[in-house]
C-alpha cells in the first residue's frame, strides 16, 4: 500500500512536471484576455463536470478578482452556470449542442471562448469550438491526456499531456490564476 506522503509527492511530481512546456500559450490566453478587457470584448467560458465549475471559478476571478483596483473587470459569462438553460437545451436540442447554441446567439467575432477539458472530446465542447471558430471568436483550450480533438480545433491549444483527471482539472486553475494575477497586476489603460 503506498504511504499518504509517498501519494503526495507523486501527485506534486506530476503536477509540477505537467506545467512545463505551455508558457507561450498561456501567454497568449492572458494577452487576448487583457484586449478583450480593453476593448469590452466577451469571455466565454465553458466544461464539463469538475470542469463547469472551474469555468465558473475563472468567471468570478475576471469579473471581479481582476477588477479590485481599476473598479471594473471584464465582460465574463461561465456558459455551465445557467441551470434552466442547459436543461433546456440538452431535453429540447441535444445536450452536444448546450454550449453552442449559447455561443450563436451571445458570442460575436473577436469575443474570447475559453474551452476547459480533460480529454478534449466531450461533444458540447468540440461543438462549443466549432461555433467559436465560425463566428470569428479567439478560440482557446486548456486540455489534459491527449487533448483530443479540442486541440485540433483551438486556434490556441494549452495542452497538457498527462492522464490524471484531478492533475488536469487543477491545471486549468493554475492557468486561470495565473492570467487573473497578471490581468490585476497589469489592467489595460482604460480601465
Amino acid at each position: 500500500m503506498e504511504s499518504f506522503a509517498e501519494h503526495l509527492a507523486s501527485y506534486r511530481r506530476r503536477l509540477h512536471s505537467a506545467l512545463a512546456g505551455n508558457d507561450e500559450a498561456v501567454e497568449r490566453l492572458a494577452r487576448a484576455l487583457r484586449d478583450a478587457w480593453q476593448s469590452g470584448a466577451q469571455v466565454f467560458l465553458c466544461g464539463n463536470g469538475g470542469s463547469a465549475a472551474n469555468a465558473m471559478h475563472l468567471a468570478n476571478d475576471l469579473l471581479y478578482g481582476v477588477a479590485k483596483e481599476t473598479g471594473r473587470g471584464l465582460r465574463v459569462e461561465a456558459l455551465p452556470a445557467n441551470a434552466s438553460v442547459l436543461t433546456c437545451l440538452a431535453n429540447d436540442v441535444s445536450y452536444d449542442e448546450i454550449f453552442a447554441l449559447q455561443l450563436a446567439v451571445k458570442a460575436r467575432a473577436g469575443d474570447v471562448l475559453v474551452i476547459l477539458s480533460g480529454s478534449g472530446n466531450s461533444k458540447n465542447v468540440v461543438r462549443a469550438l466549432e461555433v467559436g471558430n465560425a463566428l470569428g471568436m479567439k478560440t482557446f483550450a486548456v486540455l489534459g491526456y491527449s487533448g483530443g480533438r479540442c486541440k485540433e480545433l483551438a486556434q490556441v491549444p494549452i495542452h497538457f499531456a498527462i492522464d490524471d483527471m484531478q492533475v488536469s482539472e487543477d491545471l486549468q486553475l493554475v492557468v486561470g490564476h495565473v492570467c487573473a494575477q497578471w490581468l490585476r497586476r497589469n489592467p489595460p489603460e482604460a480601465a
